[in-house]
């Protein structure tokens, strides 16, 4: 075998040392251009010689008795034996055609510089596009193999999709877009012949332009773990007896591994060449054996997206068929704050939208928001408008659109005077809580209205990305539960249904603190559990089911709603103040909030001061008994 080795000394050309930056090579110069118009010529040098031939062809059937043929008797069954096999030959090879859509760079019209919010994804992909381009010059001068496969995962709308398109645009080559789903069919082993038709035109498609790249999007509808294999703890995996089952999985990923491995396999003029030397080898003897070039590597990129990449077969990841795997994370808040900028430079937005204190108090409260949700959020915005007849969007606009998002749309019940009270206390008794014991978490919307599913609501969120919670901060999530359930026990005397989430809620918190974090006590996790009596449980059933656990879980959470109680029964004039402005105005949201707890401390350290100073005793008199005034008084 060939080795390539770098002399001493020798430094990298121009053109490698351009694919290893951060911009996209030039398509014209690199190796996919030269490829392609190289085969261009070929191209036009065949069509020339078909034409002679195809005029040889006609001048040749110009002299045939058409008519004499038409009129033999056995001319009309064979031409219906020979349509009838046409057909069954045709619905055949297309119940295993490629479903694929292909799309020329001219025909897309996303680049890299419209891909936001990625630029450690985009790094990466700009390497491995260059090397695509470059693939010749670096096999030539460096020995290195391309990348052939890219795995993109992520959660939905993080921009797998839009990642694929830019890099076929910025490439210049075609593009053979797929569906999963669009593989499988209902006869047996057509899922195997559509996927390789797919491969197979990939190919085809990539000898003749230089270069191709395929994407299957949701791949893990034909790429999942074949039955009898499983992971192992170190990442591999094993076989387990999988007898008296059957697998419809198993051809449909064995033959996505052939294919991914196969690319290589010679086409068209190629194979037809190879199949002709072995004929005439097999006449030869050994001293005179005709000898062939290998196959010429077909330079395509196959790029695959998913959010189930645990899900899929792990012999699919291994390199040679996946080279990397780039995840797809939701956006931090510098990566919201240029989403935020780059989509609004194309939707109509008042002035106040381009300061920006705006557009960071907008990254700021759309944590957890991905790009396709920030994109939709700001369309929503421009709806709000519109129904207010306004062309352009404002931040109230923007308020209303992600509250809608966030909590649903709101809904006036009719309730009875009783259930009205009992619902504004329960949501004071949360938001007050909130207030007292985790004040760097943001108070969105305080409300009686009925949003989804619940009849009344306090929603709120961290004020910044947070990507870990101490021991503290759970507590204070347990004990923002409890708020509502002790603000009832203490204005009423009893307790409704409506505590019935909250609870659920603290039980879940609380179990990930008893049994998952070590916050309780105890240092064992139950995550550890892989397979047995409680494989298919989660951490709640876990806890639950072990009596020391749930010993610990009922301790935390009895010690939380004593606190909670202690703390409304010191503030519940906080309480009793959101309740009366809850009851007025029925929603409260963002600072609305806040004020009214404000002025409500205030006003309430104001009139104990007031009646502290009422009721200390007087100072005592001090007379100068030399003063006639002071003798006078005695």
């Amino acid at each position: 075998m060939d080795t390539v080795t770098a002399p001493r000394g020798a430094t990298l050309s121009p053109f490698l040392t351009a694919a290893g930056g951060t911009a996209v090579l030039d398509v014209r110069t690199a190796d996919v251009g030269v490829q392609r118009e190289r085969r261009r010529r070929r191209r036009v040098a065949t069509a020339l010689l078909g034409l002679v031939l195809a005029g040889l062809l006609v001048m040749g059937a110009a002299g045939v008795d058409w008519e004499a043929v038409l009129a033999n008797p056995i001319t009309v069954p064979v031409l219906f034996i020979g349509l009838m096999g046409a057909f069954l030959v045709v619905y055949y090879a297309s119940s295993g055609r490629s479903p694929h859509t292909l799309m020329r760079p001219e025909q897309i019209d996303i680049g890299l510089a419209d891909v936001v919010g990625l630029e450690p994804v985009k790094e990466d992909v700009v390497r491995s596009l260059n090397l695509f381009l470059a693939h010749r010059t670096f096999a030539r001068e460096m020995g290195g193999t391309p990348r052939r496969g890219l795995l993109f995962e992520g959660p939905p709308g993080t921009g797998k999709t839009l990642m694929a398109k830019a890099m076929a645009r910025e490439a210049g080559v075609p593009f053979l877009f797929a569906t999963a789903t669009s593989f499988q069919s209902s006869y047996y082993g057509a899922t195997a012949r559509k996927i390789r038709s797919y491969f197979k035109e990939l190919r085809r498609v990539a000898r003749r332009e230089g270069g191709a790249i395929g994407f299957i999007d949701e791949f893990d509808a034909i790429g999942g773990t074949r039955r009898g294999l499983e992971m192992r703890a170190d990442g591999g995996a094993h076989g387990r007896s999988a007898m008296g089952t059957s697998d419809l999985a198993g051809p449909v990923v064995n033959e996505l591994l052939v294919q991914m491995q196969s690319i290589d396999t010679p086409v068209g003029a190629a194979r037809a060449a190879a199949w002709a030397r072995e004929r005439v080898n097999s006449l030869l003897p050994s001293h005179r054996q005709l000898t062939g070039r290998p196959p010429e590597r077909a330079n395509i990129m196959v790029l695959a997206s998913t959010n189930r990449a645990d899900g899929l077969d792990p012999a699919l990841l291994r390199p040679g068929r996946f080279d990397r795997r780039l995840s797809f994370e939701l956006p931090d808040k510098g990566g919201r704050r240029a989403l935020v900028d780059h989509f609004l430079r194309t939707k109509a937005h008042a002035p106040e939208l381009d300061e920006a204190e705006r557009r960071d108090a907008l990254a700021a409260v759309t944590t957890g928001y991905s790009p396709v949700m920030i994109e939709h959020l700001l369309d929503e915005a421009l709806v709000n408008a519109l129904r207010r007849g306004a062309m352009t969007m404002d931040w109230a606009d923007l308020e209303k659109a992600r509250l809608t998002e966030e909590v649903g749309l709101a809904s006036p019940v009719g309730y009875t005077e009783h259930e009205a009270r009992l619902i504004a206390t329960h949501e004071s008794g949360h938001a007050t809580v909130a207030w007292l014991v985790a004040p760097e978490r943001r108070l969105e919307v305080l409300t009686m209205l009925k949003r989804k599913n619940a009849l009344g609501m306090l929603a709120h969120g961290d004020r910044e990305d947070v990507f870990t919670r101490s021991r503290a901060e759970l507590r204070a999530l347990v004990e923002i539960a409890f708020g509502g359930m002790v603000a009832e026990e203490l204005f009423f005397g009893d307790v409704s249904t409506g505590p019935a989430g909250d609870l659920s809620y603290a039980t879940t918190v609380g179990a990930q603190m008893v049994g998952s974090a070590g916050m309780a006590g105890s240092l064992v996790s139950f995550d550890a559990v892989a397979a047995g009596a409680f494989s298919g449980t989660n951490i709640v059933g876990h806890v639950l089911g072990d009596a020391d656990a749930r010993r610990r879980l009922e301790e935390l959470l009895e010690t939380a709603k004593a606190r909670v109680s202690s703390l409304l029964t010191q503030h519940r004039h906080l309480v009793e103040a959101l309740r009366d402005a809850l009851l007025e105005r029925h929603e409260l949201v963002g600072s609305e909030i806040t004020d009214v707890l404000t002025t409500a401390s205030a006003r309430y350290d104001g009139s104990r001061a007031a009646t502290s100073a009422s009721d200390a005793p007087a100072p005592p008199l001090v007379l100068d008994l030399r003063d006639p005034a002071a003798a006078a008084v005695t």
